[in-house]
């Protein structure tokens, strides 16, 4: 469970070290915007009330806090089901990066009331309005990680 403590740490001080960087240092919160590649990674700010692409979004307390029960009750799961599967290292590995950017979107809801968003990439003549960060991109991969790597055994 040491690859899973680091792997999580690691991602969640990276998600939020960008998350500081952005909101407070570029002032991007204030900005809207910032051209880096264009069209394909630009900063946009976006606070997110809700889950992926602003689903849920609702700025009541209550959705705020239901939403944050949500995510550590998922953390708290991944790491049971890991626990009881015995994975391999990379399973670990992407459970530690789950978990890490879920609790990295937890700090942003009890700290801002809401997720920054400010990752935007577009291609191809496809303006993408959705923005996205490090945490989001650490939920997604560590699910999939956990597919990859599952050893697809049931523990006794």
């Amino acid at each position: 469970m040491r690859r899973v403590l680091w792997a999580g740490l690691a991602i969640l001080l990276l998600d939020q070290v960008t998350k500081y960087w952005v909101v407070h240092m570029l002032d991007l919160d204030r900005l809207g915007r910032i051209e880096l590649w264009p069209p394909y990674l630009n900063l946009r700010m976006a606070w997110n009330y809700g889950i992926n692409f602003g689903l849920f979004a609702g700025d009541a307390p209550a959705t705020r806090w239901v939403l944050i029960a949500l995510a550590l009750v998922i953390s708290a799961a991944v790491l049971w089901w890991l626990r009881r599967e015995q994975g391999g290292p990379w399973q670990e590995i992407a459970a530690g990066v789950l978990v890490g950017g879920a609790l990295g979107n937890v700090i942003d809801r009890v700290l801002y009331g809401a997720v920054a968003d400010f990752l935007n990439m577009s291609c191809c003549g496809i303006d993408n309005p959705y923005a996205f960060n490090v945490a989001d991109i650490a939920v997604f991969a560590g699910a999939i990680g956990m597919v990859v790597f599952g050893s697809g055994k049931k523990a006794a």
